[in-house]
């Protein structure tokens, strides 16, 4: 089955939503989503949206905040326009009828979270942002008749000849049949990568397929070793890994040892709200020290029917698994974002001609080394957006040729998922052992040499000329994205950002670079953008 747009757009969070949205000004769109299209880092997301809306606060301070919080490696062309662009977005989706929660005066609500030196987080339901704008969004993308939806499809190749990107391979999971969409324009937002780790946030979607496969197109692949780990999620037999908000701690909690003693007093200027990666490295130090496995986030402090009232989700979630949330928290830190990714441009571009990649898929040199609370959703809009505005340019018609070079046959072995579900399992083991919070050299080579143990003993090269089995396909992804993270982690001989080296515990003036692997190259250096 063949079908072609004018835009093609793989990923339903809210880059991939947003620019869907965008798209359907200029032409017809084909939107893919791998499960549903709720099942998103973005609809999952409580914190907020980072941007200026405050008459005390100024882009430039939005900026300084990005900035420190990246460790030395933000690009900051970039960073300008996210800081700069984020708030005319706001306003764009606010006068469309994006309700964001307001004070008794009627201006909007702030929020403070981690890193931020000033409050600027717009937030929708208390604590269910992303799920309120995603879906706010998504109402959008259904009801316009320019844009076509293709749920339970998994992206399997991208559709690459002479540098040029046509489209994509995908597997249809309810139909159980292979599909090729052909588009003039084709923008991966697929996600990241952190649900391969065994203790995540994200929804299990999250995979680093469009990683894997870009990698295996061509693309330049920036920075994978800056995993984020969130600081913050519950511990708990029947509920682990569920995140409490950033803006818990932004609201006064505090972070509390087995002795009820707060411990990011003087470790950090910001103490509980210092940016993430310094907060997860604090309390992983402190559940290694007193082996309890956990951390205590308490609330007793604060007004028990405020929190009720600004975290409902997060209270709904600790009743459930009874847990008062307005006394202590049991949490520990969590694989949470996947900082780098698909290196683009400015507009979103990369390497590959026609080829857009946005949202946590892409390396727009925004988070540098570590992300700054918040700042995910509005790069979402703002470079949405932009990738979609630059097709405008020279915008190609459909190409002539009849794409007979992507022909091979693809099929789905019924066996194919348990073995999938297995690898998975052994990935998730390997990285958690030895590319989590703390890494050393012995460990990542350790790494390495038991993912490619597991490929070879479970992915042996397939003799089966001209079929492909797609679980074997979502295998090997998972394993090369796995792989990607070790090789950046041992590359990279420093401490920096939420990457941290307890044989290399300091920064190093040599490694204020972006580290690139490309297929058939070798690791190389970047320089980050002044």
């Amino acid at each position: 089955m063949r079908r072609h747009f004018d835009y093609l757009v793989v990923g339903s969070g809210l880059a991939g939503l947003y620019a869907a949205y965008c798209a359907a000004k200029h032409g017809c769109v084909g939107l893919l989503t791998k499960s549903a299209l709720t099942e998103s880092n973005s609809y999952f997301a409580q914190g907020g949206i980072a941007a200026v809306t405050d008459k005390e606060d100024i882009p430039q301070y939005h900026f300084e905040d990005t900035i420190i919080a990246g460790r030395g490696l933000c690009d900051a062309p970039a960073v300008r326009i996210l800081v700069n662009e984020g708030p005319e977005r706001i306003r764009e989706i606010i006068q469309a009828g994006m309700k964001f929660d307001v004070s008794e005066s009627g201006e909007l609500a702030l929020g403070l979270e981690g890193g931020h030196h000033r409050r600027r987080i717009l937030h929708a339901g208390g604590d269910a942002t992303g799920r309120l704008v995603t879906q706010f969004v998504l109402d959008q993308v259904r009801s316009n008749p320019n844009i076509e939806v293709f749920p339970n499809c998994t992206l399997v190749d991208l559709l690459v000849t002479d540098g040029r990107c046509d489209g994509v391979r995908c597997w249809n999971f309810e139909q159980q049949q292979e599909v090729l969409f052909t588009a003039g324009q084709t923008l991966l937002a697929s996600g990241g990568a952190a649900a391969i780790y065994r203790r995540t946030t994200n929804p299990q979607s999250t995979t680093g397929d469009g990683i894997a496969i870009a990698w295996k197109a061509g693309c330049e692949i920036e920075d994978m070793e800056f995993i984020q780990f969130h600081p913050t999620a519950i511990v708990h037999p029947k509920g682990d890994s569920f995140l409490v908000s950033e803006a818990v701690r932004g609201e006064g909690a505090h972070l509390l040892d087995f002795h009820g003693e707060r411990f990011m007093v003087g470790a950090h200027e910001l103490a509980e709200l210092a940016p993430r990666d310094v907060v997860a490295q604090h309390i992983d130090r402190q559940i290694r020290q007193e082996g309890q496995g956990y951390v205590y986030l308490s609330l007793q402090h604060l007004d028990p029917v405020k929190i009720r009232s600004r975290f409902p989700t997060i209270d709904a979630k600790c009743r459930e698994l009874g847990i008062d949330m307005t006394d202590r928290i049991p949490i520990a830190p969590a694989a949470h974002y996947t900082v780098g990714g698909v290196r683009t441009d400015e507009f979103g571009q990369t390497n590959i001609r026609h080829l857009y990649i946005c949202g946590e898929l892409a390396a727009t040199g925004i988070m540098g080394a570590n992300r700054l609370a918040s700042n995910s959703l509005v790069e979402c809009l703002v470079f949405g957006k932009r990738s979609i505005d630059h097709t405008l340019a020279g915008k190609p018609g459909a190409r002539s040729q009849d794409f007979s070079e992507y022909d091979y046959a693809l099929q789905a072995n019924p066996e194919g998922k348990s073995m999938y579900l297995e690898i998975r399992e052994q990935v998730a083991e390997i990285l958690s052992e030895y590319a989590g919070l703390i890494r050393t050299e012995a460990g990542l080579k350790q790494g390495l040499l038991q993912l490619e143990e597991l490929v070879q003993r479970r992915l042996p090269s397939s003799s089966n000329e001209g079929k492909r089995d797609v679980y074997e396909e979502m295998s090997r992804n998972l394993c090369l994205t796995a792989s990607l993270i070790l090789t950046g982690a041992l590359a990279r001989r420093e401490s920096r950002g939420c990457h941290s080296r307890q044989d290399y515990p300091n920064e190093g003036l040599e490694f204020r670079v972006h580290l690139i692997q490309q297929k058939g190259q070798p690791i190389r250096e970047v320089p980050v953008k002044k």
